[in-house]
């Protein structure tokens, strides 16, 4: 599967991974609006024997497949405190 890889503008090493390029209509508004713009990065082919750094690539395309989009996070950051810290500002 061909995966395209967006990084945030507000939140270091946060990444949106989408079956789709520059389509982010099934990715939830509030999402979004935490992540800020979406830059652009790579594509890539990925298959689930691919080797990532920071992401099972199993549990990617599976996301990728029921949601057309998936969310890496910092390892120490949860979306639940992304969105908290979305509401403070």
């Amino acid at each position: 599967m061909l995966v395209h890889i967006y990084r945030s503008n507000r939140k270091p090493d946060t990444y949106l991974y989408l079956a789709e390029k520059d389509d982010f209509s099934m990715v939830p508004d509030s999402l979004m609006t935490v992540f800020g713009e979406p830059e652009f990065s790579f594509s890539f082919q990925l298959s689930a024997q691919k080797k990532l750094i920071k992401e099972d690539a199993s549990t990617v395309l599976n996301n990728l497949k029921e949601q057309a989009y998936h969310l890496q996070l910092r390892k120490d950051v949860l979306i639940e405190q992304m969105l908290t810290m979305k509401s403070a500002n």
